[in-house]
C-alpha cells in the first residue's frame, strides 16, 4: 500500500500508485433505479460478474445473480433499501460461465435519489475471495519469511533492507527491525559489498535472477572467514512494478570445507594412481626414486629429495637390520651412511633443500650424488631410528614452511629417506597429506627393494637356461610358428628368458614369453618352475588373467622354505621357526613378467594378459607394425595387483611378435628407440617366416651378449571355414540322434568315414551326459586340422567325473568309453558354462592302438 501524504503538496495524482491495495482487491459498483432494476453497471462489475452492461441494464438483479433458493430474501431486502434503509453483508452469487459454483461478496448498498425523485440505491461490491485471498497470502508470507531457517532480506529500489527476518538478526545481531535502512556495506567487506551491490542493481533492472552468489565474510564477533550462498529475486506490486529484490542467504561454510576436503581426496587419489603407474617401471634404485620424485613435485609438494642408505646401493650382504630395520634403532644409531640420490623442484631457481636441524652448523645443501651422514639427534636421524614420520616446520626468513621426513619401508626394512617440503604461501600439511607421503614412500621403498634383491640375485647366476628351453620347432593349429633363443655370453651370465608354444583343447593355442628378472643360476632354476607352471596350468584351460595371478602366487613361492612361519599357501607351521622363514622368504624372492597369449583358429581372437612385460607386436596385412595396448600389470612375485585382459581379432594373415627386453633395449639407446626400430624391421611380414626372424635380428642392435634374447613369432593362418562344424541342440532326448546324425554327415563330407562310428559313439555318450546333467541349450562343434576334435557344450557348472561303474550297474561307463576310444579328452570352464572334449587322430596320422577286448571288458 502507498504510503499516506503528509501535506497537501505531498500529494501525487497517477492511475495506479505502486503498492496499492485496489491492485489486489477489485472493487465493483452497480446502481438500481426506482423499480428495482439495474441502471449503472461499471467495469469492474462486468469483471466480478462476467455479465455485460448491455446484459445486466434494464435486469432484476435478484434474479440475474442470486441462487434460486436466496431469492425471496433478496426481494425483500431489495424492498427494503428501495424504502431508504442502508444494508452492508455478505450475499452469494453465481459465478461467471453458468458454472453451478456460488460465489460470496461483501455489499454495501446506499440509497439514493433520482433527479425526479425518485427512490434508489448505489451497490459498492467487494469479491470476499479476494479478501481471503490477501488475508492467507499475508500469513503465508509472514510464516515463510518469519520462520524460514535461511537468512531473508528485503531491499527497497535504493538498495537499503527494507525487512530482514530473524534469522538474518541472528547471524549479525540486534532485532531485526533494527537492520531496516541499512545496506551491504553494514555487513561485508569493500570488494564483496560492491560485488553484492551490483549483483542488486542488476537484477532490480533486468529481473534475471542471480542465483548461488558466492559471498565471503566474517560474522560480528567472529574471525572465522564464512561462506554464504545467495540466491537474489526481483519483487514486484500488485501492477506488476517493481517494489525491490529479496535475498535469501544461506551458510555453505561446511559445504566449503566438505569440497574442499574431498578435493584434496581426490588429488591424492590421482597421485596414488600416478604412483601406481609410474614408481617401479625400472629395477634401478635411482631411477624409481626419481620416478617417486616426478609424481610428487608439484603435485603434492614443492621440494622433495630421496636419500638412500649407501649399504644398499653398493650392494653390502650385511642383515637387513645392520643398515636399517623398521623394528632397531639401525647401523649408527639413525646416522649410517646415506647417498642422496634425487632431488626436484618445482619453485625456479630453488637453492638445494636443508631441512631444519638435519645438517651440521655451517655445512653446504646436500648436493645429489653426495654420501652424508645426518646428526644423531636430529628429526630426520630419528625418523630414520623409529620408522615413523617426522614433521619439520620451517625456519624464519627460509623458502620452506613445513618438511615431512619420511622413512622408505619396505617388507619391514628402512631403505632410506624422503623428504617433502612445501614453500611459504602454500597449504599446510595435513593428516591426509601424512597418510599420503607415507603411501607413496612405502611404494617407492618396495620397488628399491625388489630391486635389490635383483641385484643380488644377479650376482649369482650359473647357466642352466638352455636345457628347459623347448626343443625343436613346435607346431600348432592356426599358426606358422618360428622363434630364436639366444642365451647372454659368460662374462654376463645366462638371465631368465623363455618362451612356450602350448597346445590347447579346441585347436586353441597359447604364447608364452617370459623373463626371470636376474641372471644365473637362481634366474634358470626360477625359469624353469615357472614354465612349468604355465604347462600345468594350462591344461587346467585357465583365462590368461588367471594364469598369471596363479604363477604370481608360485613367484612369490618360489624357493622359500616350509620350516617356520607361513608357507606361500598359506599354511600356519610353528611360531619357534617363524623368524627364520621370513628372513628366508625375504632373501628368496623371485620377480619375473610374462606374456600369456591364447589364440583360437576358430574365431581367429587372442586373448591377452600381460605381468609387466613389454607389449605383444601386431603386424595386419598392408599395415604398420603396432604396439598392443596390453595393461602391463605388476611383475610376478610382487603381489597385490589383480591381472586384465585384452581380447583382439587378428586377421588372416597376421604376424604376432612376442619378445624380451634383450631384443629392443640396450644401454646405448632408450627402449622407446628399440621398440621402434624392432617395428620398422617388421615392414615386409609377408617372407617366410623363418626369414623374418634372422631379419629381425639382424638389423637390430640387440648388442648380443649384454642380456638373454627371446622371440617368438606367429603368422595366422586360423582354421578354414569348411574345417568347421557347428550346432545348437534343444533340450530333448531326440537331440541325441540328431547329433549322431550331424556328425556323420559332416565326416562324410570332410571324407573321414573311418571315423563315423567312434564318432557317433562318442557323441551319443557326451550329449545323453550333457542332457542328463547339464542345464541350457547344447552346442555341439567338430574341428578338423592335424587331429579332429569334438567338443559339446552346455550351461551346467558340474565338470564330469571319470569313475568305475559296478557289475550291477546298467549306466557310468560314458567316460570310460570317451577315454579308451580317443586320444584325449577333458573338460574346461566357458564363461556361460563347461565344454567336454575328446580327440581323434585323423586315418593317416600316428593315432593310438585301437583298445583291446580286454580293456572294453573291463569296463563290466
Amino acid at each position: 500500500m502507498s504510503e499516506i501524504p503528509e501535506t497537501a503538496s505531498d500529494v501525487v495524482w497517477q492511475s495506479s500508485p505502486p503498492g496499492s491495495i485496489y491492485d489486489y482487491i477489485k472493487v465493483a459498483s452497480f446502481s438500481i433505479g426506482h423499480d428495482g432494476l439495474v441502471e449503472q453497471w461499471s467495469d469492474r462489475a462486468v469483471e466480478l460478474f462476467g455479465i455485460t452492461a448491455d446484459e445486466a441494464r434494464g435486469k432484476d438483479p435478484v434474479e440475474v445473480f442470486m441462487p434460486a433458493e436466496l431469492r425471496p430474501r433478496g426481494r425483500r431486502r431489495l424492498a427494503e433499501i428501495l424504502d431508504g434503509k442502508e444494508w452492508t453483508g455478505l450475499v452469494p452469487f453465481r459465478m461467471p460461465g453458468g458454472s453451478r459454483a456460488h460465489g460470496l461478496a461483501e455489499i454495501y448498498v446506499m440509497p439514493s435519489e433520482t433527479a425526479q425523485g425518485e427512490q434508489g440505491a448505489l451497490c459498492i461490491v467487494v469479491d470476499v475471495r479476494a479478501l481471503r485471498r490477501i488475508e492467507t497470502d499475508l500469513a503465508a508470507s509472514q510464516a515463510i519469511f518469519g520462520q524460514s531457517p535461511f537468512g531473508f532480506l528485503l531491499f527497497g529500489t535504493d538498495l537499503t533492507v527494507q525487512r530482514a527476518n530473524q534469522r538474518f538478526a541472528t547471524v549479525f545481531g540486534g532485532a531485526a527491525e533494527e537492520h531496516r535502512g541499512r545496506t551491504v556495506h553494514d555487513y561485508l567487506s569493500r570488494p564483496e559489498a560492491e560485488r553484492m551491490n551490483a549483483a542488486l542493481r542488476r537484477v532490480l533492472e533486468t529481473g534475471d535472477p542471480v542465483t548461488d552468489l558466492q559471498i565471503v565474510g566474517t560474522a560480528p564477533g567472529s574471525t572465522d572467514r564464512r561462506h554464504w550462498s545467495i540466491n537474489l529475486y526481483r519483487v514486484h506490486g500488485g501492477s506488476g512494478r517493481p517494489v525491490g529484490v529479496a535475498g535469501v542467504g544461506t551458510d555453505v561454510t561446511r559445504r566449503h570445507i566438505a569440497a574442499r576436503e574431498a578435493a584434496n581426496a581426490r588429488r591424492n587419489l590421482a597421485l596414488l594412481n600416478e604412483a601406481s603407474a609410474r614408481i617401479g617401471n625400472s629395477l634401478d634404485l635411482e631411477t624409481t626414486a626419481r620416478e617417486l620424485l616426478d609424481v610428487a613435485v608439484p603435485g603434492f609438494c614443492d621440494l622433495a629429495s630421496v636419500d638412500l642408505y649407501q649399504g644398499l646401493l653398493t650392494g653390502d650382504e650385511a642383515p637387513p637390520g645392520q643398515w636399517g630395520s623398521a623394528r632397531s634403532e639401525g647401523f649408527g644409531g639413525g646416522s649410517a651412511e646415506l647417498r642422496r640420490v634425487a632431488f626436484a623442484s618445482a619453485v625456479s631457481d630453488a637453492p638445494l633443500m636443508t631441512t631444519p636441524g638435519c645438517a651440521p652448523e655451517g655445512r653446504a645443501p646436500t648436493a645429489v650424488g653426495e654420501v652424508h651422514r645426518y646428526p644423531f639427534n636430529s628429526p630426520c636421524a630419528g625418523a630414520l631410528r623409529t620408522a615413523a614420520v617426522r614433521s619439520i616446520p620451517g625456519e624464519d626468513g627460509s623458502l620452506v614452511q613445513s618438511t615431512l621426513a619420511v622413512p622408505m619401508v619396505a617388507h619391514d626394512t628402512v631403505v632410506g629417506l624422503v623428504q617433502f617440503s612445501r614453500t611459504k604461501g602454500s597449504e599446510p600439511f595435513g593428516e591426509r597429506d601424512r597418510a599420503l607421503a607415507v603411501e607413496l614412500a612405502a611404494r617407492a621403498a618396495v620397488c628399491i627393494d625388489n630391486a635389490r634383491l635383483y641385484r643380488r640375485e644377479h650376482e649369482r647366476a650359473l647357466i642352466l637356461q638352455r636345457s628347459l628351453l623347448p626343443p625343436g620347432d613346435p607346431e600348432a593349429a592356426g599358426l606358422d610358428i618360428a622363434c630364436r633363443y639366444l642365451p647372454g655370453t659368460t662374462a654376463t651370465e645366462v638371465g631368465g628368458d623363455w618362451f612356450d608354444v602350448i597346445e590347447l583343447p579346441g585347436h586353441r593355442t597359447a604364447l608364452v614369453v617370459g623373463d626371470v628378472m636376474g641372471r644365473g643360476l637362481r634366474a634358470a632354476v626360477a625359469m624353469g618352475e615357472l614354465r612349468t607352471a604355465v604347462r600345468t596350468l594350462a591344461l587346467l584351460d585357465l583365462e590368461p588373467a588367471e594364469v598369471l595371478s596363479a604363477l604370481d602366487e608360485i613367484a612369490r613361492g618360489l624357493g622359500s622354505p616350509a620350516k617356520g612361519g607361513r608357507t606361500s599357501g598359506g599354511a600356519q607351521v610353528p611360531s619357534r621357526v617363524a623368524h627364520t622363514s621370513r628372513d628366508a622368504d625375504l632373501s628368496e624372492v623371485y620377480l619375473a613378467t610374462c606374456v600369456y597369449a591364447v589364440y583360437d583358429p576358430v574365431t581367429r581372437r587372442c586373448t591377452f594378459a600381460n605381468a609387466g612385460h613389454l607389449p605383444p607386436v601386431l603386424v595386419e596385412p598392408g599395415e604398420e607394425a603396432l604396439l598392443l595396448d596390453v595393461p602391463p600389470g605388476m611383475p610376478l612375485g610382487v603381489g597385490g595387483e589383480p591381472f586384465e585382459e585384452v581380447e583382439v581379432e587378428v586377421p588372416e594373415g597376421s604376424l604376432l611378435a612376442l619378445y624380451t627386453d634383450g631384443l629392443v633395449e640396450s644401454r646405448d639407446h632408450p627402449l622407446d628407440e628399440g621398440l621402434r626400430a624392432f617395428r620398422a624391421a617388421l615392414a615386409d611380414p609377408v617372407r617366410p617366416l623363418e626369414d623374418v626372424c634372422d631379419h629381425v635380428l639382424g638389423a637390430l642392435d640387440t648388442r648380443h651378449g649384454e642380456d638373454d634374447i627371446a622371440l617368438l613369432m606367429a603368422r595366422i593362418q586360423g582354421l578354414p571355414t569348411e574345417a568347421v562344424g557347428d550346432w545348437r541342440l534343444s533340450r530333448e532326448p531326440r537331440s541325441v540322434g540328431r547329433a549322431r546324425e550331424l556328425a556323420r554327415a559332416q565326416l562324410t563330407a570332410w571324407g573321414l568315414e573311418a571315423l563315423v562310428d567312434t564318432v557317433e559313439l562318442l557323441v551319443s555318450e557326451l550329449v545323453t551326459n550333457a542332457l542328463r546333467y547339464g542345464e541350457g541349450e547344447i552346442r555341439l562343434r567338430l574341428l578338423r586340422d592335424r587331429t579332429l576334435v569334438c567338443e559339446v557344450w552346455d550351461a551346467g557348472l558340474v565338470q564330469p567325473r571319470r569313475r568305475r561303474a559296478r557289475d550291477t550297474d546298467e549306466g557310468g561307463r560314458g567316460l570310460q568309453l570317451v577315454g579308451l576310444l580317443s586320444a584325449a579328452w577333458g573338460s574346461r570352464r566357458t564363461p556361460r558354462g563347461k565344454t567336454v572334449w575328446f580327440e581323434l587322430p585323423l586315418p593317416d596320422g600316428e593315432g593310438s592302438a585301437e583298445p583291446t577286448v580286454e580293456q572294453l571288458l573291463s569296463m563290466f
